[in-house]
């Protein structure tokens, strides 16, 4: 059973095949991309939404702000959750918003499947 859908937006192949193989263990269906602009033609292309987008900032082409910005212009997208994935040097909290996680490069296993969890799983109703 499926926990849902990743897209992984980072430029280092091998950071996005370690994480793919990793999501992929503990049952999420993973897509990847090497920059923005690719993320942006990947989310638009597909029938099926990601549950959930873990973007890198630093990337060549289109970095994480760039697409950010334009998925902030696009309803449809502006409704995928978003984890940042980043070194965390020098994250402009001003262009990413307050409400979006921020998991700080080298992570834990344990602590990108909690926020993905999180961001996939809806709230509990109250009874």
């Amino acid at each position: 059973m499926s926990r849902g859908s990743v897209l992984i937006v980072d430029d280092d192949v091998d950071i996005r095949e370690i994480v793919a193989e990793v999501l992929g263990d503990v049952g999420y269906e993973v897509t990847q991309a090497a920059n923005g602009r690719e993320a942006l033609a990947v989310v638009r292309d597909t029938s099926v939404r990601p549950s959930v987008i873990l973007l890198d900032l630093m990337m060549p082409i289109m970095d994480g702000y760039g697409f950010l910005e334009q998925r902030s212009l696009d309803p449809a997208l502006a409704s995928i959750p978003i984890a940042i994935v980043s070194a965390g040097h020098g994250v402009d909290r001003a262009r990413i918003g307050h409400g979006i996680p921020i998991i700080t490069k080298p992570f834990e296993t344990r602590q990108l499947v909690g926020v993905l969890h999180r961001l996939v799983s809806p709230p509990a109703k109250p009874e």
